[in-house]
Parts: structure tokens; sequence; C-alpha cells
């Protein structure tokens, strides 16, 4: 027995305090502290901060419902946008609960934004369900029902959107973006 707990049993005890130690404490808090020096931002999650108070994460998107307000995407991660409940709706493109949903979005676009066709990702969520951009034509979509609500030209606001849409990384990677949060902000005057 004395033998077992010598050859055996300690080194694999100390074995397993050694890399508990190294994976559990040491790599994390090393990688912590490099993030924070290298890249602060992003290790403290991305935040918008205007005037010295987080207004949002530039990873993250937001509920906007008033008109004068471009709408991002529709979140089915919890009551939208929550990022602990990240995830799609998981309903099957048969599922009624999923045409209802759509239906009510289309009328409700339809009634704000006039008959204009839709961009598809204005009614449909996404896998994560937080995404903070829409499309170029998700956008150009809104434009003119953000323009009335402002007192604003359809050229105005379509410069803005300009400043705030994305190309795809080395121009073939990805596709554009428009990022929500900033373009409101901007629309605001409180973000540039």
């Amino acid at each position: 027995m004395r033998s077992f707990l010598k050859t055996q049993l300690w080194p694999a005890v100390s074995i397993l305090v050694a890399l508990t130690v190294i994976t559990g404490l040491a790599y994390p808090a090393a990688v912590t502290a490099i993030a924070q020096v290298a890249f602060p931002s992003q290790a403290n999650g991305s935040m918008i901060v205007v005037d010295g108070q987080a207004i949002g994460s530039s990873l993250i998107g937001q509920s906007f419902d008033d008109p004068k307000y471009f709408s991002g995407r529709p979140s089915a991660a919890g009551a939208g946008y929550d990022p602990t409940l990240s995830g799609g709706s998981n309903l099957a493109p048969t599922s009624q609960a999923l045409i209802d949903r759509i239906t009510a979005q289309i009328d409700a676009l339809h009634k704000a934004n006039g008959n204009a066709p839709i961009p598809v990702e204005l009614v449909t969520t996404s896998a994560s369900g937080l995404d903070p951009d829409i499309s170029p034509a998700g956008a150009e979509y809104q434009i003119p029902r953000v323009a009335k609500a402002r007192g604003m030209t359809e050229d105005q606001v379509r410069a803005a959107v300009a400043r705030h849409t994305s190309q795809p990384f080395l121009g073939f990677i990805g596709s554009a973006g428009v990022h929500v949060l900033e373009l409101n902000l901007d629309l605001d005057g409180i973000l540039k």
C-alpha cells in the first residue's frame, strides 16, 4: 500500500495540483493581464462610452423602436439582444410561430417604411441574436422613414449611413455592414 501511495497516487495528485494551478490560475491571469495591456477596449467588452457613461457595446445590437432611429436585425436572444441568452430561435421553416412572427414583422415594416421590398435580414433573426450590424440594403430601406422623422433630407441620412458602413476585410472576406448603434448616435449628434 505504501508503495502504491508513493509511486502512483502522490505523483498523480501533484500533477493534478500543478496543472490546476497552471491552467486554471496562472494561464488565465497571464492572458487577462496581456489583454488588458495590449487590447484594453476589446478586453472590456468594446464598450461605446459617451460622457463617461457606457451606452452599449460595439459587439452587441440594441433594440430601437423610435421611427427616428435605424433598427437592427430582430433578436431571438431572450427578450431581445440579451447576451446571456444568445442564440437563434431554432424554429423550423414550417413553424407557425416563426411564420406568425415574420408576418407581423413584415406588416410592421411596411406600415413604418412603405411597401418597398424588405431586405430579408430585417425579418429574420441571426444565429446569435446579437448582431450589431445590418447590410447597406437594410439601412437604405429605412432611410426615408428616418429622414422624415428627423426632418432631414434623405441625402443627409445616406451620408451618415456611408460614414458607418464597413467594407469586407481585404475587399472580399465577409460582407459590408452598417453599425446601427454608432449610426444612431451619429444622427443624434453624439458620435461622429
